[in-house]
């Protein structure tokens, strides 16, 4: 069975109802995108959580205001989406926190692509999106 993202109107649908995204593999470097992905999520009115067990945990306060978690169990409210910003093998990793978290969405950037992991947590009931980047679907979809 091959992978398929969700609708354009599922994406623009998660994209347009704003709530709690852990950001996971944030940075505090603001050259990478994971700080700018964060940055335009928070602007456009999601609670932004980073998640980078090598940051302290207020590495990124100023910039999200809020603190830096190492992983999704640590963080002590729901987490609604899961954004991904690591290498495509520690996916299924973070899939199976974000199950365990109660997570509804799991979105994988640019290159970020595990079809294991991504059946697995569509059979855990998450909705997922692979290879796509919330900045390029708001340029697209709005």
């Amino acid at each position: 069975m091959q992978f398929q993202n969700p609708t354009d109107d599922r994406i623009r649908d998660i994209l347009s109802h704003p709530t709690t995204v852990a950001v996971v593999g944030c940075s505090d470097d603001p050259s990478r995108d994971s700080l700018r992905i964060a940055k335009l999520l928070r602007t456009r009115g999601f609670n932004v959580i980073p998640v980078n067990p090598q940051l302290k945990t207020d590495a990124l306060i100023d910039v999200l205001g809020e603190r830096c978690y190492p992983d999704l169990a640590s963080i002590p409210v729901a987490v609604e989406m899961v954004d991904v910003f690591r290498r495509s093998e520690f996916v299924p990793e973070v899939v199976e926190q974000a199950i365990a978290k109660g997570a509804r969405i799991v979105w994988c950037q640019l290159g970020v692509i595990h079809l294991d992991a991504g059946r697995r947590a569509e059979r855990a009931g998450l909705t997922v999106v692979m290879d796509r980047c919330p900045a390029i679907e708001y340029a697209r979809l709005f």
